[in-house]
């Protein structure tokens, strides 16, 4: 192993402290291990392997009506809820996951429904997507009130 230096403050290092009397372990125990959980979080959300065209095929039919008659976001997550799916962020995109197990199931760019065309079509980003930069790269985008 490599050592690394860097500073934190006196809070962490007091809680990070606490953690690890608490455990029994290092202090060095519970960075690494808080780092290699972020690392296998951040590995996980950014590259999911491609999903298989027969795979696909059956969560296209199942949402596509969905994603077509959904005017707002709210909608769109509502009807998705409804059928057993969660719609995540995943990088610059979307993803469906499965509601009960949080299991990855496919990007919405594989089942016809990218990213940045469903944000023109609702006129703003998905809520709590970080990738806000993304409307900028649309162009103009008309901002209204839908009624």
């Amino acid at each position: 192993m490599e050592s690394v230096a860097f500073k934190l403050s006196r809070h962490t290092i007091d809680r990070l402290e606490a953690l690890a009397r608490d455990e029994d372990v290092s202090l060095g125990q519970i960075i690494r291990a808080a780092i290699d959980r972020d690392l296998r979080r951040r590995d996980e959300q950014r590259f999911p392997e491609r999903v298989e065209e027969r795979l696909l095929a059956p969560i296209r039919a199942r949402v596509t009506e969905d994603f077509l008659a959904a005017d707002t976001w709210r909608t769109l997550k509502q009807r998705l809820v409804d059928k057993g799916y969660a719609l995540r962020q995943s990088g610059g995109g979307l993803a469906l996951h499965d509601l009960v197990s949080g299991r990855f199931l496919c990007r919405t760019s594989e089942i016809g429904f990218g990213y940045p065309a469903l944000m023109k079509r609702f006129c703003e980003p998905f809520p709590g997507h970080t990738h806000t930069w993304i409307i900028d790269k649309l162009g103009e985008v008309p901002l209204y009130a839908k009624g």
